[in-house]
């Protein structure tokens, strides 16, 4: 697929005093005027973020009150539960409000849902188990913010209910004693952007602060807290940045015995976001899809070292089982689309019995990739269909499924990703009226668009200016990995690897030698061959093998250069 590539334009003297005023090179400070880092003191924070800087947690919304009922009810010995997610946010805010109020010596327990069989969010069956339990205060983390109902029966069972949330409010607050949720529409708070676990954090501190504690006491829990922020893709921004920068500094030598055997199972070298993102996010996410959360949060909990090691390997073995599944889903939706030609329609919507609604995310957001159409696949049990979905830029799929609503038992989401249930003989109609709707408003002919940060060439590239470049880290949502274009480079060597899914590189430029991998760019051995001129858009990575460290392109798209 043919992919925009897009330059930010540089005001040469803004450029200069961004220089002069920080003392930085040319290329880092493009890189960060292209994140809007202009000013002075803004890039010395964003460059050196400091414990410091973590806002006053008291400044959330309802926070006081928050504190003051968990204080009460750890001192009455009261019992509480703490209601979250599947997912890693969720199951790292239960682990890191479990462990400090355990420490602090509170009667706590917790309730983590089954996604296949509760669905997300609190649900009155379990709300009346929790109850049963003896539960006097249930505390819900990375949801809660839309379950007015369940609330209420909470209520009604005589439980009190405090809410930490991080997603969008409804424009009816749910009616209980506190709320805590950065994105409240009276919010007081300076960033509104935390994961859930975030919240959970800022909870923690201020428990800390009005209990007069060590500021250790919450600060030790970055680790799991900075695992939950970097797995929910939130921008790595502003209080995020602070998070994650210490966080990661915990998980090189985390005493979490759980973490810590599974940062040894997935076998990176480096403890980045890049270890969280592709390493462990997805074995612990695995768990919530195939059914299975509470493993990932066991092993959070547990203080046995064999156990850990054990949940480790079974978390690895599940996530292999994703995989697997996943691979066949995959395979069996672009059979459909091709056969069909549903590629011709503006949104693709591919529907099948017998699939696993705990993986069709992912599915749905490679056939988006794949295609570069908004997509839906949808897992047809019975009468209903559960689907999931994902768009492209400028699409909002959560405004196109409140037009054909009609269709629809039920949805959420956002712009950018949705759920859905429907009934299985409206499928074909949903199918129709979401694509009519698309047709009114989708831009046709939209590519992909690649943001670039800056032209690059032998003059500019050495093991220095890349050390230079890692006080850029962690990358994430909002600060991505700078993208280069190296151009009217010379391919001096080319071969194909895994079975032709990828390719490996050797780039030339007079004396200056590269090596390149382009991953999932094994068709272009058909396009480009030895003596090419090229333009190679690129990540610059250091590529460490036998104790030799070497740069290495890590290549996103590929063209002819215009000067071959």
């Amino acid at each position: 697929m043919i992919k925009k590539w897009e330059y930010y334009e540089a005001d040469e003297k803004e450029l200069e005093k961004v220089m002069s005023e920080n003392n930085i090179s040319e290329l880092l400070a493009r890189i960060l005027i292209n994140r809007n880092l202009k000013e002075s003191e803004r890039i010395k924070k964003f460059l050196y973020p400091k414990i410091d800087d973590l806002y006053d947690p008291f400044l959330i919304n309802d926070m006081q009150i928050a504190v003051d009922r968990i204080i009460e009810a750890y001192e009455h010995k009261e019992k509480i539960t703490i209601y979250g997610d599947y997912d890693v946010d969720g199951i790292t805010s239960i682990a890191v409000l479990k462990k400090f109020l355990d420490e602090l010596g509170a009667n706590v327990g917790y309730y983590l849902p089954s996604r296949l069989e509760e669905g997300y969010g609190l649900n009155n069956e379990a709300i009346k188990k929790i109850k049963e339990n003896g539960t006097n205060l249930l505390i819900t983390v990375d949801c809660g913010i839309s379950a007015h109902d369940e609330i209420e029966y909470a209520k009604s069972l005589g439980m009190e209910v405090i809410v930490t949330d991080h997603h969008e409010c409804p424009e009816e607050m749910p009616n209980t004693i506190a709320v805590i949720d950065p994105k409240r529409r009276d919010n007081t708070y300076p960033f509104n952007s935390l994961a859930g676990v975030g919240v959970t954090f800022k909870l923690i501190q201020a428990i800390s602060l009005k209990l007069g504690l060590d500021r250790k006491k919450y600060l030790k829990y970055l680790d799991i807290v900075c695992l939950g922020t970097v797995a929910d893709i939130v921008p790595l921004v502003d209080e995020n940045r602070v998070i994650v920068k210490y966080g990661l500094m915990l998980v090189k030598e985390t005493r979490n015995i759980g973490l810590k055997a599974l940062i040894k199972l997935a076998g990176y070298e480096k403890i980045d976001s890049g270890l969280i993102s592709f390493g462990l996010a997805p074995r612990m996410n695995a768990c919530g899809r195939m059914g299975k959360a509470d493993l990932a949060l066991e092993l959070l909990l547990t203080n046995d070292l064999n156990k850990a090691e054990e949940i480790a390997k079974e978390l690895n073995e599940i996530n292999r089982e994703r995989q697997e599944v996943e691979k066949r889903i995959m395979n069996e939706a672009i059979k459909i689309i091709e056969e069909k030609k549903l590629y011709e329609d503006d949104v693709i919507v591919v529907g099948e019995e017998g699939w696993h609604h705990g993986v069709i995310g992912i599915v749905a957001s490679k056939i988006t990739e794949m295609y570069y159409k908004p997509s839906i696949l949808v897992c047809l049990e019975g009468n209903e269909g559960k689907g999931s979905g994902r768009s492209i830029e400028g699409f909002d799929l959560h405004k196109a499924l409140s037009v054909c609503g009609k269709d629809l038992l039920k949805f959420g989401g956002h712009e950018m990703a949705i759920g859905l249930t429907v009934k299985k003989e409206n499928f074909e109609d949903f199918r129709r009226d979401i694509n009519e709707y698309a047709a009114t408003v989708i831009d046709k002919e939209s590519v992909p668009t690649i943001k670039i940060d800056s032209y690059i060439d032998s003059n500019s590239i050495s093991m220095e200016r890349l050390s230079e470049l890692e006080i850029l880290e962690p990358y994430g949502e909002a600060n991505p990995l700078p993208t280069f274009v190296y151009k009217n480079i010379k391919v001096d060597g080319i071969r194909a690897l895994s079975n032709n899914k990828h390719l490996k590189l050797l780039l030339k430029d007079g004396s200056n030698v590269y090596d390149a991998i382009a991953f999932n760019m094994g068709d272009k051995q058909y396009s480009i061959k030895i003596g090419d001129k090229i333009d190679v858009l690129h990540y610059l990575d250091i590529n460490r093998f036998n104790n030799i460290e070497k740069i290495q392109f890590n290549v996103k798209d590929i063209k002819k250069s215009l000067w071959s």
